[in-house]
């Protein structure tokens, strides 16, 4: 099997935004409670109650913004039960994740306390569902206002004397479902309302982002952009992958080619749903001011036998790192609309970066894709021209071969394929236009021979990048070996 592609190194196609690269991470099983808080009483090393081990991981990854408190969760927070001392801090029941205690011991000041820690933005996600415009408007004031007001003296009272940079917020999540089962009509007179109270103080400015589409709702996208476009920022999507349909998702351990297929067929269904929802957005929006914000994305498959149905724990293979990097390939294609995208969720909780286990923790296949394309990040996109090749199965196609290349702000060239073939090797020829020569080039690689290859407590190092040099160079011409399954990366001075 052979492919060629054509990458044109003095054509670029717009900046990559670097929030496409952005995180999640919800009040949802062991995502903050062990994977990120521990408390500063834990045995487990910690800086102000974070773990220090999963920080140093995710720090790594150079993450650009994450979306918290939720998620289903943020349509039932209420953000003034989680300041002040813990001890007194209201206890409540997660009814939409386990129905266990929630203690509140994570709140406001610890989540802007990871954002220092992890030098990220904060993206905050307000509550439409069951809370009121005055609770909105005054966690903005709590964590903004710079001035005499009773949320900034409530703030310095619990120990932040100056006020945050907070910059994204979203009004309402899931509002078509958990947050609030409206109709579109109905959402979009409550986003006019809400986002009016949600203020610009001094300097700091706010990108309003509303709730956006489930799937392939597009009826939601219109009525959005057409009653309340002037007054938004961004627009966000929800589109999980789960092989199996939403009753019946499937194992993430799952061995089975037709897994895969549909797998890699349903990835590719997001570049679909973007086309789609893009073209209603630029009916409104022709000069794409308003960002597609695609704030869940990943696989979603059944939970681990024996886990709490309700925490979402999944294992991470092979598969999930291709899917991690055929999801990119299609966020970078629409660089001009997709502003920011992030993924479900940081830590234990669906397609996670990281998986923990007392004081043990492990880096997915997940972790290492994201690693990898980090060098893409506010690069300028580079157009290419790829001759067809397919990967058949079961009587139907999809490409064999997914690429995207940038050129950073050193001149430095960067491609990444995802090779989704999961039996044949194929050898990918790379004509780079506009080169002269090629001075060094470097390339990583994840790949695997089982496809449901991952990393486990006692085998952390199972699937993980490795560096790569199986090619060819003549003139400005590489020839790649690729094996099955595989993410690669190319970096050329």
């Amino acid at each position: 099997m052979s492919v060629n592609v054509n990458v044109y190194t003095d054509f670029n196609k717009g900046k990559i935004s670097k929030h496409i690269y952005g995180h999640f991470s919800e009040h949802l099983g062991r995502c903050i409670y062990e994977g990120l808080w521990v408390g500063e009483d834990s045995t487990i090393p910690n800086t102000d109650g974070i773990r220090n081990d999963v920080l140093e991981a995710l720090k790594e990854l150079n993450i650009p913004v994450l979306r918290w408190p939720g998620g289903c969760f943020a349509d039932e927070y209420h953000w003034k039960d989680g300041i002040g001392p813990r001890e007194n801090r209201k206890r409540m029941v997660n009814t939409h994740w386990g129905g266990v205690v929630e203690n509140n011991h994570f709140g406001t000041h610890e989540f802007m306390r990871l954002c220092e820690l992890l030098d990220t933005e904060p993206y905050i996600c307000g509550n439409v569902g069951s809370g009121t415009i005055q609770e909105m408007s005054e966690w903005v004031e709590y964590m903004t206002f710079d001035g005499e007001s009773p949320m900034s003296a409530w703030r310095q009272k619990n120990g932040k004397k100056d006020p945050w940079k907070l910059k994204y917020f979203g009004v309402g999540n899931e509002n078509w479902g958990c947050g609030g089962n409206m109709r579109p009509e109905y959402y979009a007179d409550l986003y006019r309302r809400y986002q009016t109270y949600v203020r610009n103080y001094g300097d700091n400015k706010i990108y309003r982002i509303a709730g956006g589409a489930n799937v392939d709702d597009f009826n939601w996208t219109n009525v959005l952009m057409r009653e309340a476009a002037h007054l938004m920022d961004g627009l966000s999507l929800h589109y999980y992958v789960h092989p199996g349909g939403w009753l019946n998702k499937g194992s993430a351990l799952d061995p089975k080619e037709q897994t895969w297929f549909i797998t890699m067929q349903k990835s590719f269904h997001m570049d679909t749903l973007i086309s789609k929802h893009a073209t209603i957005m630029d009916k409104y929006d022709p000069e794409k001011r308003i960002g597609m914000i695609i704030d869940e994305w990943g696989t979603w498959f059944d939970v681990e036998p024996g886990t709490n149905p309700g925490f979402l724990f999944q294992q991470n293979t092979i598969r999930d790192a291709v899917v991690a990097g055929l999801h990119f390939n299609i966020f970078h294609e629409h660089n001009d609309r997709v502003h920011m995208a992030n993924i479900a969720q940081m830590v234990n909780v669906l397609q996670a970066m990281i998986l923990t286990e007392g004081d043990k923790i492990v880096k997915t296949p997940t972790y290492h894709v994201f690693n990898m394309y980090k060098v893409h990040q506010d690069a300028e996109r580079l157009a290419i021209k790829q001759a067809e090749d397919t990967y058949e199965f079961g009587g139907e196609t999809l490409p064999r071969v997914s690429t995207t290349a940038s050129k950073n702000s050193k001149g430095e060239i960067n491609i990444s394929l995802c090779h989704i073939d999961p039996s044949e090797e194929t050898t990918v020829s790379l004509n780079l236009q506009g080169l002269t020569e090629l001075n060094h080039v470097t390339g990583s690689i994840i790949t695997a021979s089982e496809l449901n290859a991952h990393n486990t407590f006692d085998q952390p190092h199972n699937v993980t990048a490795e560096a790569y040099s199986n090619f060819t160079q003549q003139g400005t011409t590489l020839t790649l070996t690729v094996p099955p399954a595989s993410v690669l990366t190319l970096t050329i001075s």
